[in-house]
């Protein structure tokens, strides 16, 4: 969960074009196994490389222009795209006798608020490794016309996550935004306007990690630490097979944390919460007020997805954090300004607090109470907590070392949707997207 720190007002978001650059690639391609290892990820099994190199080397020959739809779970997500195309991909190309071009790589989008929290140095690699930045709260129509463009021109595939937002979950996918499929239809179009013969291809890429030795002691420590942090009685641990006594322990520590918040927005902001109900109307409850009271000061109206509203404060927040007049202002009007940023910024963070609680549901460890359900949930709770606490940096306990699964899912040839696409613009772009979901679900599925 980011937590941005601004002084006062900066000066507006500048468009941040992608430089794509050899010799980067090439210097991180070499520290890949470093990096992933560094973010807990063990050991990384691939399923049906060779069929996506016979994509890449389709579009290396001109016969197909190829968009990849990657599951989007986890911020350690494009460590292991990148350990996919530059040291899987041309090994698979190798076993079935394929000669890919080098490099093997693929150009992609990324979210413009990253360099803004992660750092100037992340925004720079990310550019230069030919990624493009878009606002997601707007029509970026900058970014889209550069996407747009390399989906038909680049030299590489171009990656996008339909997801659009990390969601913590292995088994659960989030609502998928209409980009993707808008961006596949495009290319259609300017490839036939070109004359072109190439047929577009999305592919799902289904990207998922689990605990490699899962170790229901750590994940009773885990619980024992939040039971803590959160003034709850120490309950003893329960026996090593998942049983109701630990999914109890796992609901009391989300109970504690929501009626914390439910206590401090009653009583600093006069919310009118859901008092009764199930946890799940209580969180909806919660999380629909703080997004209302977040909402307000921009004049936004409480319409719309949750992922779509939480989209939308940010990209006012920016607006008010990040302006071009700074310079014409008069010196009480700049002070002003930073006091504009400075309340901008605080209902930003409103948001960042209740969005990473976006997918959880009442239902995820109850229906399959795994070590790696109960993980992804603990590590949710113990963002939200560090956050609260203004140390959104510390790590939470180590559960163990990781494993990462990448799997293709069932190419789907856009092109042959083109007539759809010429009657009804609007419904063949969801029923794309739908297929796309579908193709992720299948990824992402346990073998049978």
């Amino acid at each position: 969960m980011p937590r941005l720190t601004l002084q006062g007002a900066g000066p507006s978001l500048a468009f941040v074009p992608p430089a794509y650059t050899p010799w980067l690639r090439r210097a991180i391609s070499l520290l890949i196994p470093l990096l992933l290892r560094r973010r807990g990820v063990q050991q990384v099994r691939p399923e049906g490389v060779e069929d996506l190199a016979r994509l890449y080397a389709a579009q290396q020959q001109g016969r197909i222009r190829l968009l990849v739809a990657f599951r989007h779970p986890s911020t350690r997500d494009p460590l292991l795209m990148a350990w996919l195309l530059w040291h899987a991909l041309p090994r698979a190309a190798r076993r079935i006798g394929l000669e890919l071009r080098r490099p093997v790589h693929c150009q992609f989008l990324y979210d413009r608020g990253i360099p803004l929290w992660a750092g100037a140095l992340v925004g720079w690699v990310l550019s230069h490794l030919g990624g493009i930045a878009i606002q997601r709260g707007k029509l970026d129509r900058q970014a889209l016309r550069a996407a747009r463009d390399l989906a038909v021109h680049g030299p590489f595939p171009l990656a996008i996550a339909p997801e659009g937002a990390t969601n913590d979950h292995g088994e659960l996918i989030s609502p998928l935004e209409p980009g993707l499929a808008q961006m596949a239809f495009w290319a259609c179009e300017d490839l036939e306007a070109e004359g072109r013969e190439e047929r577009v291809m999305v592919v799902p890429l289904g990207l998922r990690y689990g605990l490699r030795r899962p170790d229901w002691t750590r994940i009773d420590r885990f619980l024992a630490l939040l039971e803590g942090r959160l003034g709850l009685e120490a309950k003893p641990a329960a026996a090593s097979d998942g049983s109701e006594a630990r999914y109890g322990r796992f609901l009391a520590v989300a109970e504690g944390l929501l009626i914390a918040l439910e206590g401090f927005y009653g009583r600093a902001h006069g919310l009118v919460l859901e008092p009764t109900g199930t946890f799940q109307d209580r969180l909806t409850s919660l999380r629909h007020r703080v997004l209302e009271m977040a909402e307000r000061p921009f004049g936004l109206r409480s319409q719309g997805s949750l992922q779509d509203r939480c989209r939308r404060i940010e990209q006012a927040a920016w607006e008010r954090m990040y302006r071009a007049d700074l310079d014409a202002l008069s010196p009480v009007d700049r002070s002003l300004a930073d006091w504009t940023a400075a309340e901008a910024a605080l209902a930003l963070g409103h948001m960042r607090l209740v969005e990473p609680f976006a997918a959880i549901s009442g239902t995820y460890v109850a229906a399959k109470p795994s070590p790696d359900r109960y993980a992804e949930l603990l590590q949710i709770l113990w963002r939200a907590v560090v956050w609260i606490e203004g140390r959104p940096e510390d790590p939470p306990p180590d559960l163990g070392p990781l494993q990462a699964r990448i799997r293709l899912g069932t190419p789907i040839d856009v092109t042959a949707r083109r007539g759809d696409y010429r009657r009804d613009r609007r419904r063949a772009v969801e029923d794309l997207t739908t297929a796309v979901g579908r193709g992720l679900e299948e990824a992402i599925a346990d073998p049978a």
